[in-house]
């Protein structure tokens, strides 16, 4: 297969194309570099630099004329994170909303299956913070263009991916990113709030292993929520990597509690998430 990938060089998104490589398939990736790095870059993969919330129908019909048409466009690009978010509004709106709509209406003239990236925030309300919100939009608008263009498509819905490559340093980092940069340089290990906040964490090789059963299996029209179905608070992952903690105060628009249920993606897809996160710490603290 010819596959598109939007934000490649970043961390799910890097994960995903070493493991269609490897399945054989070839590669384009789209990147503004904003948080993808080209130290990702896979050898047999396609970069290209540019940003999706600029890109015209234009630039995306040039992409067929370069590199042929795609079997499948996976949705990965996005400004990422909640708290960066409440700073730069409009920007996350322009790439998350506005970017999505460019690539799904991409996805309708070229007649190209979609999967997008959407986001476990959603249940947290949709008007919790900027981020939350710019996501449920692009989910709004690869759903007006199922229902009414025919697009062919998935959504699907993460929660708090953890794994090689995700980003240890800047504002888009994931909380588990976060505390291996804080052990590798020696500091205390930070939680907002009392450290009761439940996560879902879910290892990136599970995700990208339910992105390709989608295509592969050729299951379209859903909304996948893809998660590890068990969650763990904050302080007792905290406990588990077993270093100094600084409690800070609270971050706001972060919801409670994630957890999910992926019952739709193990009854349609065959999927079940393998990795526990515990598991994953106890491998990372014999290492380093």
């Amino acid at each position: 297969m010819n596959i598109l990938v939007t934000g490649g060089a970043g961390f799910i998104g890097t994960n995903l194309i070493r493991k269609l490589l490897k399945d054989g398939h070839s590669l384009v990736s789209i990147d503004n570099y904003s948080t993808g790095l080209k130290d990702n870059h896979i050898s047999g993969a396609v970069y290209i630099e540019g940003d999706i919330s600029k890109y015209t129908m234009d630039d995306f019909n040039s992409l067929l004329g370069q590199y042929g048409n795609f079997d499948v466009v996976f949705h990965l690009a996005a400004i990422a994170r909640i708290q960066p978010s409440f700073k730069r509004p409009i920007d996350s709106f322009e790439t998350n909303a506005l970017g999505t709509l460019k690539v799904a209406m991409f996805c309708v003239d070229s007649n190209t299956p979609l999967v997008y990236a959407g986001s476990s925030s959603h249940h947290g309300g949709r008007f919790k913070n900027p981020y939350t919100f710019s996501k449920d939009i692009g989910e709004d608008c690869v759903e007006m263009c199922r229902r009414v263009y025919g697009l062919k498509c998935n959504i699907a819905r993460f929660y708090n991916v953890y794994g090689p490559n995700s980003l240890k340093s800047g504002d888009y980092c994931t909380l588990i990113g976060i505390w291996e940069s804080k052990i590798e340089n020696n500091l205390p290990l930070v939680i907002y709030g009392d450290g009761s906040k439940r996560r879902d964490f879910t290892h990136v090789n599970d995700i990208v292993n339910a992105l390709v059963l989608m295509v592969y299996k050729d299951v379209w029209g859903e909304t996948f929520e893809l998660g590890r179905g068990k969650n763990y608070s904050v302080k007792e992952i905290a406990a588990a990597f077993n270093r100094e903690v600084e409690y800070k105060d609270d971050k706001p628009g972060e919801v409670q509690e994630t957890l999910c249920d992926y019952s739709l993606a193990k009854e349609l897809l065959g999927w079940d998430p393998t990795i526990d996160i515990i598991d994953y710490i106890k491998e990372y603290n014999n290492r380093s």
